[in-house]
This record gives structure tokens, sequence and C-alpha cells, in this order.
């Protein structure tokens, strides 16, 4: 397993090399070590690549992962798997805000607390978080899942499509057209899935309250025509 030092060697080169990676490869497992606060470190890997991260990290980590495992070691700055259209990024810290952020795909687990507009413009991307989120979260989400193991902050799923939340402790106050919805057994299949992949444990979906779209703000009232 290579092991990268970012202490002697250039971000650059170890983005190359995680580019670089030809099909049939046994290179697939890197050790980044010394990341101490790298920014942009592990973005975009576009193959079934495993790296692991020994400390914590800027902004920007693993942004635009398309089938590679990213974990980090530590926490993680600002858009951590911004963009992100496959595979599953696990920050064993806390993420500050939009992580996640317009993630087409994949699974993006936070176990400590993220930050404010986590999850902004998700597009499919599941987020899983052990933790609390901060204000604004799911703005503008489109599609894909939010679990939130903690609470949830002000104006949670403002503006909202037709992204899926779910919220275990308190929402501080929900964001214009989201309303709390029934949460039926379909949706508490997908919990118990995204919860096990997550490696969440001793927690059932029963205790969690579903969030949604009540569909008022992208879509015409033929009643209200003439305030149009």
């Amino acid at each position: 397993m290579p092991v990268i030092d970012l202490a002697t060697t250039p971000l650059r080169e170890l983005n190359s090399a995680l580019h670089e990676i030809q099909q049939g490869s046994n290179d697939l497992f890197f050790e980044v070590v010394n990341p101490r606060g790298s920014h942009a470190v592990a973005v975009g890997i576009d193959g079934p690549i495993t790296v692991d991260v020994k400390g914590s990290v800027g902004y920007y980590c693993a942004g635009m992962n398309d089938g590679g495992t990213v974990t980090v070691h530590g926490s993680a700055g600002p858009g951590v798997a911004e963009n992100m259209m496959s595979g599953t990024v696990v920050i064993e810290g806390d993420a500050s805000q939009y992580a996640g952020a317009t993630g087409r795909g994949g699974l993006l687990v936070i176990k400590g607390n993220a930050a404010s507009r986590c999850g902004i413009s998700m597009k499919g991307i599941d987020i899983v978080v052990h933790g609390s989120i901060g204000h604004m979260s799911a703005f503008m989400g489109q599609s894909g899942h939010l679990v939130v193991l903690g609470d949830a902050g002000d104006a949670l799923g403002d503006s909202l499509y037709e992204a899926k939340l779910f919220v275990r402790g308190k929402v501080k106050s929900l964001g214009a057209d989201c309303i709390e919805k029934e949460i039926r057994p379909e949706h508490l299949q997908k919990l118990t899935e995204l919860l096990e992949r997550a490696g969440v444990k001793d927690v059932r979906p029963e205790e969690f309250k579903r969030y949604g779209s009540a569909r008022k703000l992208y879509n015409f009232n033929i009643d209200n025509a003439d305030a149009y």
C-alpha cells in the first residue's frame, strides 16, 4: 500500500497519482499522512480506489468523487465531498459548512457534527450525520436522503424539492415549503439500509421523523392563477 506523506510530497503529486491509476492495477489502496489541513485532498477520484487520510483536512476534500472510498481520520473543512457522483466518503470527526453540496450520488458519512448548509442543493447523494447539523441544511435539495441522528438548526429544507430528510432529534425550525410528513414502510426500509451502511448501531428507524416538500413553491396552482 503506497504511503504518501504530505509533509514532503506536494499535494498535486498525490492527486495526480490517484488520477493516473490504470485499470487492472494492484495499487488501489493509499494512505495519506500529515495532511495538516491541506485543501483539495483526494479530489476527482474516478475509480474504485481506497484512500485513508490520517488527520484533518481543509476545504473540498474528496470533491467530485466517482467510485472511490475516502476516509478522513479527523475533521474536514468546507465542501467535503462536493459534487460527489458515487462511492463513499467517511469523516470520522466534524465537517464544516456545505458538506455534500450538489452531490449527485454516493454516500457521505459524518461521524461528528456538520455545520450550516449540509447537503445544500443535493441531487441524489445520501448523507448520514451521526451528530447534529447547522442552519439551512438541505436548502434546495432536489433528491437523495439526509439522515441526522442529532438535531437540526434553523430553516431545515428551505425551498426543498424532492430530497427526503430524516431527523431523530429536534428541529429548530423548518424552512419555506418544508413540512413534516408521514413516515411509511418504504421510508423505514431505506432508513434501515442507510443506517447500516453508515455503521450506526442501536438506533431504530422508527425514532426518526420525516420532512419533505409541501410542493407549493415549484408547482403552479390553478386556484391562484389570478395572483400571477
